[in-house]
């Protein structure tokens, strides 16, 4: 039997969470969730996922703080493809320059996003 592709999924809003959870499994991922940046990180290590679907703004540690303190990590850890997710504008300068920064693989507005296209987008990076 082929062995599923590991998803991390760091979001804060335990609702959200359980709905990415629930679809990644449906498609044939085996999903871990963190609560928080923090969290995510220590998860990120461990677990060592095929791809980390991010939120941005949670309590703790946001998800830019968590992605490059991941990316300035040693080990196999640091070049695990990120997807972030936000309600924030991505018309933001602030915003716009953080993701160049950071340097996710992608970069989804979660207003309005039907989960078909976050599930088309984990398995174009997968």
């Amino acid at each position: 039997m082929a062995q599923k592709n590991k998803i991390l999924i760091v979001e804060d809003d335990q609702d959200t969470r359980e709905v990415y959870c629930k679809m990644l499994s449906i498609n044939g991922f085996k999903t871990v969730c963190a609560v928080d940046g923090k969290d995510g990180l220590e998860k990120a290590g461990k677990e060592l996922p095929d791809l980390i679907i991010l939120d941005v703004l949670m309590p703790v540690m946001d998800g830019f703080t968590m992605l490059k303190e991941l990316r300035n990590q040693d080990g196999p850890a640091k070049k695990i493809p990120v997807i972030m997710l936000t309600n924030l504008s991505a018309d933001s300068e602030d915003i716009v320059k953080k993701v160049a920064e950071t340097g996710p693989v992608y970069y989804l507005v979660k207003a309005g996003l039907p989960l078909e296209k976050l599930i088309e987008k984990v398995k174009e990076y997968i």
